[in-house]
């Protein structure tokens, strides 16, 4: 019966920003903008770390991972955002929202954990930076990378199943311009409470757990950090962690206010909002608080601009 139920429904309705009628289209093109810049200035820092040698470091070999994992991230959800804003079409079949779902979980898991590596390497490259490179080696990064990686999609492998098992039986309109948690839950017609509070504990495993152990390890960042004596050296110290800190407080703070949270108080306006910030928005930011904040990212950007441009000179006095 359960299965006769759920099949009732073989796609989804993506609401969106139905609501804002011709304003769609003035919000089609500003999303657009912020996803090109985004897609360029990922591309751009994993070009950089790439060539650039002295950039072949674990806090840029992490940096490179999380670029490249957070453009796999908007691509999951903006290029169906953005048709949606300029078609009266708004569906979504059942196996694609289903997709979306897990690769958004997956990597937004994945991201999280990444950050939270990226802050015990700063904790390592600062409380104890004679042994960094023995204690933060390549293969200690890869098995960190694909440690995040599986647990990521570990956890939105549990989330799909508890989500998609549903009977979806009433309506098919996710009031949400992506297959999220919460709205599509709502949809159920059965009794969600239980499924809702596994939820909400690997929301509190994904968020509050690598959020505490940042924590931890700022506290003897900076406990080490006061005790340089020269104003200098602790100003460069504390440059090397302020652009991973502003990233950790943008990540996990609009997306605690989101999932640490039951889905009975899911406001549709309010996480729309929200959820624009962390899908579209967030991913922009992170690149340039790296490029902008990173002294070293800055240096290996001015070289690569100025052997361009000297390509450029040398091709045309060829000609």
């Amino acid at each position: 019966m359960k299965r006769q139920n759920q099949s009732m429904i073989l796609e989804f309705i993506l609401v969106g920003f139905s609501s804002l009628g011709d304003l769609q289209i003035l919000l089609f093109f500003i999303f657009l903008l912020v996803y090109l810049t985004t897609l360029t200035a990922n591309a751009t820092i994993m070009t950089v770390i790439r060539l650039d040698r002295t950039l072949h470091t674990p806090m840029y070999f992490f940096l490179f991972i999380l670029s490249c994992s957070e453009t796999c991230y908007t691509l999951v959800i903006i290029p169906k955002m953005l048709t949606n804003l300029l078609s009266t079409d708004k569906t979504i079949s059942f196996s694609d929202c289903a997709a979306q779902l897990y690769f958004f979980v997956g990597l937004a898991c994945t991201n999280c954990f990444l950050i939270a590596v990226m802050g015990y390497d700063r904790y390592v490259a600062i409380c104890n930076p004679l042994n960094y490179m023995l204690i933060v080696s390549r293969s200690t990064c890869v098995q960190l990378v694909l440690a995040s990686a599986f647990c990521g999609f570990t956890i939105s492998v549990v989330v799909n199943i508890l989500v998609f098992s549903l009977p979806f039986c009433a309506s098919n309109r996710i009031n949400h311009f992506f297959c999220d948690i919460s709205p599509v839950i709502k949809l159920g017609c059965t009794d969600t409470n239980m499924k809702e509070m596994v939820i909400f504990f690997l929301s509190v495993l994904v968020l509050l757990v690598p959020f505490v152990l940042i924590f931890i390890s700022y506290v003897f960042i900076v406990s080490t950090i006061l005790k340089i004596s020269s104003v200098e050296g602790q100003r460069k110290a504390f440059a090397t962690c302020i652009s991973h800190l502003t990233v950790v407080i943008v990540h996990y703070g609009c997306a605690s206010f989101i999932y640490l949270r039951p889905t009975s108080l899911y406001s549709s306006d309010k996480d729309r909002l929200v959820a624009v910030t962390y899908t579209v928005i967030t991913p922009m930011l992170n690149p340039l608080v790296y490029t902008l904040r990173n002294k070293e990212v800055k240096t290996a950007l001015m070289k690569f601009q100025y052997l361009y441009c000297l390509s450029i000179r040398m091709a045309r006095r060829l000609k």
